[in-house]
């Protein structure tokens, strides 16, 4: 099993946290992705794109339940705000997730990924991991 692998079920998994929040399978993705590209962006570096105040650490720093607020904040401020690559990604933004726990347990979670294997590997191939875990899941009919 490669890492990458690993870290794609890992983050199927984190589905599970979202489906009991009554986020639907074809929204996990979308949910995942938003927290996903702000995790990504502290990563790698690349966090001078987003602006200050709306980074992972800022989200991270936050205690349930103002960091859903704040999250939900973050989704329309970076539609506009930021690189146009942020503002293309977060364009509409909107989030499904209900209980500030839920956030808290997500933000939790990736944050404990091995995140430097998975960039070795191709941080690509993490969100199409999810893409296939997500067509599978439609076309078994879950969620």
């Amino acid at each position: 099993m490669t890492i990458t692998h690993d870290i794609v079920q890992k983050l199927w998994n984190l589905c599970n946290i979202l489906k009991d929040d009554g986020v639907t399978y074809h929204q996990y993705v979308t949910e995942l992705t938003y927290l996903l590209f702000l995790k990504m962006a502290k990563e790698t570096g690349t966090e001078e794109q987003i602006p200050e105040g709306y980074r992972w650490d800022d989200l991270e720093q936050k205690t349930a339940p103002s960091r859903l607020t704040h999250y939900k904040f973050t989704l329309v401020e970076l539609g506009v705000e930021g690189s146009a690559l942020v503002r293309e990604i977060f364009s509409n933004a909107t989030s499904f997730i209900k209980k500030p726990a839920t956030l808290s347990s997500l933000v939790s979670e990736i944050d404990k990924l091995d995140w430097y294997s998975a960039r070795q590997e191709g941080l690509g191939d993490l969100y199409e991991g999810l893409l296939e875990k997500n067509a599978n899941e439609k076309k078994s009919g879950a969620g």
